[in-house]
Parts: structure tokens; sequence; C-alpha cells
């Protein structure tokens, strides 16, 4: 797995990583992974749960030095010990996604999805990769409702660019919504573990909820909201430059794709995997790539992601991220 972490104060880069990068030193040889500093971003790259650990703990001394300008040795042997003790006693409190549905118990079932579901807590605008079955819409959907259902935010608007998945449905009968429906319909899928099928009606109607293609979102600014793109890799590089700017006040976008799965007709034209590139180290934007070991669906589902990386050298190319 590998996550960029971007640096609350790129002012205190040095008090961070310690002299001669002493303090990146430390978390290496704790948990094993590699850490590479890139101006005001940390790239972490691992196991899942190694990177998990390490984000944590980058995230605890940065609260650190919030009000102070150094840190010692031992402060940052203490933090280690600390986040390391916590995430290997499990799933906590912390973890559980509160949602409308009194039956529904939401939380991360890897230590990818975990650091997915902090990003999103965090940042503003969260990328977020990997195959199939990773939850990575899933969860961008709980955390909605969740935030929704806590005030965070007064909307929910889901978008997802209607691209055809190789072949052509050709003239689709009925009025907008209903053409744009099989488009749209794992986001439905997602809610209804989460809500009442009466309340999401209810919050379609008065446009709390609203679940749209990509076009439709030119010229607008969305306030107050948590912002879902869906399919990320099928959008176009102005597509996707359209998208980030509807961005408004108090509002956070997650963006969630799979890269190995582009049905643009170029797919080296994904504007998902443009904008990953183009944005990486600026504060507020994080990017966590997910990997098979996140996947959580049937079984099998990992098999046969598996077999299709092993006899597809671009497919192995992403998706060897990180092992």
């Amino acid at each position: 797995m590998e996550l960029t972490i971007t640096l609350e104060d790129a002012g205190k880069r040095a008090a961070l990583f310690g002299s001669a990068d002493r303090h990146l030193r430390l978390i290496r040889g704790a948990l094993g992974v590699h850490i590479s500093a890139r101006d005001s971003s940390l790239k972490v790259s691992g196991s899942a749960r190694a990177v998990g650990q390490a984000a944590s703990i980058i995230e605890d001394l940065q609260r650190l030095l919030r009000d102070r300008d150094f840190l010692t040795d031992e402060q940052v042997a203490e933090t280690i010990t600390h986040a390391c003790r916590q995430l290997d006693a499990g799933p906590n409190n912390g973890d559980i996604i509160e949602v409308y549905s009194r039956t529904a118990t939401l939380q991360p079932r890897t230590e990818g999805q975990r650091a997915y579901l902090q990003a999103i807590r965090r940042d503003d605008l969260v990328f977020c990769m990997g195959p199939a079955g990773t939850g990575k819409t899933y969860l961008a959907v709980a955390m909605a409702v969740s935030m929704l259902k806590a005030g965070a935010i007064h909307r929910i608007v889901h978008v997802r660019p209607a691209v055809e998945a190789g072949e052509k449905l050709g003239f689709l009968p009925g009025d907008m919504q209903a053409k744009v429906n099989p488009y749209l319909r794992p986001l439905f899928d997602a809610m209804y573990d989460m809500m009442p099928y009466e309340q999401i009606q209810r919050f379609l109607t008065n446009d709390v909820i609203e679940i749209a293609p990509l076009a439709f979102m030119r010229g607008r600014t969305l306030n107050n909201a948590l912002i879902i793109l869906d399919e990320a890799q099928n959008t176009t590089v102005s597509q996707m430059l359209m998208f980030l700017t509807r961005l408004g006040n108090h509002s956070k976008m997650v963006v969630t794709g799979d890269d190995s799965q582009v049905d643009l007709e170029r797919p080296e034209a994904s504007g998902m995997i443009d904008a990953v590139r183009r944005l990486e180290g600026i504060r507020g934007i994080s990017t966590i790539r997910l990997a098979q070991e996140d996947i959580v669906r049937h079984r099998l589902v990992q098999n046969i992601v598996t077999a299709y990386a092993n006899g597809n050298p671009r497919t192995r190319q992403n998706y060897e991220v990180g092992h």
C-alpha cells in the first residue's frame, strides 16, 4: 500500500523529520515502511497495516508540534509505542461509522480502509484508488451519511461519469433520471444499507441527497456538502478540472476509481490519474491507494484480481504498489 500525507505546517518540516531525518528513521525502523519526503508531503509505502500505523504516528507528531517547535527522540519513541499499541488492540469505538440504520454496524475491516477513513476526516479532498471490492465507494458513502446525520454537512452529492464499460447500450427509454439510473445504481445500493428506503426517497425529494451524472456539475458551486465522484478513472482531464473546481465552502470531496479499469478510448488520458500526479503535495489533499489485501467482498474477488493482475503487465504495475 502507498499513502501520501500532506504536512500541516511545512515550516515545521525539520522539527517533524528530526536532525538528518532521525525521526523518520525511527518510524521506518519500528514499522518496516519506506518513507520519502517531497516538498510539503510524505509518501509512505509498505504493508497496509504498517502504513496505517505510520500515518497515525505522523498525525500524532504533527499534533504535538502545533504548540511547540521541536520534538525529542523520547517523544517520538513514545508516540510510536502508543500508536502501535492502539492499532494492535484492533477496531475500537472510534472506528465505528454512525449511520441512520440501527442494524448496520460499519467500521473499517483493514488497515488500508482505516487510513482511508482517517484521510476523509482530516482532508477536504481525498483520492482513493484500488481494485474492485476494497470498499472505495461504500466507505465514502458511509462517511457522507454519518456526517449528514451528525450535522457536519447539509447535503450529499453523488456523481458518476456516464461511460459504458466496453459495450454500447444504445438508446435508453424514459426521462433523464431513468436514463442515468443504471450508471448510478451502485451508489443507491450502498445507501440502502445505511438508511431506510423511505428516508432516502424523502432526502432525494428535498435535494438533501443528489445523485447525478458528471455532466450536470458544470457551472455549480457546492457548499456544505460531501461530494463523491465514483468511477473517476473514466473522467477526462477537462472533466476532472471542472469537477474539482465545484468545491465550495465547508465541503469535502472524495474521488474514487480503479486505474486498472479505464474505459476511455485513450486510457492514458484519465483525469483521475492526471489529477493525482498534478496535485501531489498540496496541503489538504490526500491520495490513498488500496491493494489486494483490502478486498472485502467474496473471497474469490481477491483471487480474480490477482489472476488478472498476473496476466496483464499494466494491471500488475498498478496493483503491486506497496507489496
